[in-house]
């Protein structure tokens, strides 16, 4: 395959990502591939750190430009030790989040301006995209509600506007970029879900030239 084959999930807090994550590293795995799985923010001791401080829910006063800033922060450290190693390596990458997070969190939710971020993420990530970006999609009362009974972070406590926002933008993402970027509807079934990402994922492998077993 050449240079690794790299897969985001994408989606508002509650769509499912993290459930996902697993089976997509399984699938990977049985089509005969190393996999390297990491979380946004996070993924190497220096992003985690800035993770806690993101969504530690004591930080309510950060603005949205430092926001910004600290994501881009964590996401070049991942990059640099992580991610653009292992493509290089001609490994698997899933990601839980990467770059359109930003997009959408800080310039769909927040207001910040898309042509800023979208240049802070090309510093930051230097020009390592994904291969398939899956987005998770659910309206944000489901994501809420599914999130109900867990200790919300800082960003999950903006509530149902904020995230259906933040939803709305994901879904406008994907429309401009549909060659990288599909919808899967998350409000299904985890089973329905994961068959519909497995089936998506195994069609990219094919036309990349890695055939499935």
């Amino acid at each position: 395959m050449g240079r690794g084959f790299f897969v985001s999930l994408e989606g508002i807090d509650g769509a499912g990502k993290t459930t996902h994550m697993g089976s997509l590293r399984a699938l990977l795995q049985g089509e005969g591939l190393e996999v390297v799985a990491v979380r946004e923010p996070g993924g190497t001791r220096v992003s985690e750190r800035i993770r806690e401080v993101l969504l530690d829910s004591r930080n309510q006063g950060m603005s949205a430009r430092a926001e910004a800033f600290l994501y881009a922060a964590a996401r070049a450290q991942l990059v640099d030790e992580v991610i653009a190693p292992a493509l290089a390596r001609g490994c698997a990458v899933t990601a839980d989040r990467y770059l359109d997070s930003t997009l959408a969190y800080q310039g769909y939710g927040r207001g910040l301006d898309l042509v800023f971020l979208t240049q802070l993420n090309r510093l930051a990530a230097q020009n390592t995209l994904p291969d398939l970006t899956i987005v998770l999609d659910v309206p944000a009362e489901v994501a809420l509600a599914r999130r109900a009974e867990a200790s919300l972070d800082r960003l999950e406590q903006e509530g149902v506007v904020f995230l259906e926002r933040v939803r709305q933008g994901y879904l406008e993402l994907s429309r401009q970029n549909p060659q990288r970027m599909v919808v899967v509807d998350a409000a299904r079934c985890v089973e329905e879900v994961g068959r519909e990402i497995a089936a998506i994922v195994r069609a990219r492998l094919q036309v990349r030239g890695h055939g499935t077993h």
